[in-house]
């Protein structure tokens, strides 16, 4: 299939949101950015050979954001602690950030359990199936159709608390 082998069509398609997700396992943007760039190398090399290449993408970039956090733990919770606290970069784009209840949403993904916000991610902003998902995490199509659900209630619970809503 062409787009197979052209990467600007696949990064165009999954690149906002492998940086997002990148994001979630990385200490600030440009180690999100590395990560990204770390797991498109890995997935080029090998995507002919992939059951599913939009997995295996995916399951690149987890590794890379694996391998780069052992590699750089200590510097990792120094910058998290401050990249944290700034508030400055944002998850979602900037289009979004319209949005009145932009910084509650954001703060509300960062309450989540990872395991359920890199689904999360993965589902709405990767519009990923949940084989495909299941395939990048190394987990059942299954259990990640469960993370998603126990995030979607989650959020639910954690942004109609904050209007009232029970």
């Amino acid at each position: 299939m062409a787009e197979v082998d052209d990467w600007n069509k696949w990064l165009d398609r999954h690149g906002r949101t492998l940086l997002l997700l990148a994001r979630q396992w990385t200490a600030n943007a440009d180690e999100a950015a590395d990560a990204m760039q770390e797991a498109f190398v890995r997935f080029w090399s090998r995507r002919k050979s992939a059951v599913d290449p939009t997995a295996y993408l995916y399951a690149c970039l987890k590794r890379s954001a694996v391998d780069q956090h052992r590699q750089v733990n200590r510097r990792r919770r120094r910058e998290r602690a401050v990249a944290r606290e700034e508030g400055v970069d944002h998850w979602l784009s900037a289009s979004d950030a319209a949005d009145p209840r932009i910084g509650e949403i954001e703060a509300a993904l960062r309450e989540l359990p990872e395991d359920q916000c890199e689904v999360l991610t993965m589902k709405i902003w990767g519009r990923l199936k949940f084989e495909q998902i299941g395939a990048a995490l190394e987990i059942s199509p299954s259990t990640a159709a469960s993370r998603y659900r126990y995030a979607l209630e989650k959020l639910r619970v954690m942004l109609g608390a904050k209007e009232g809503v029970s």
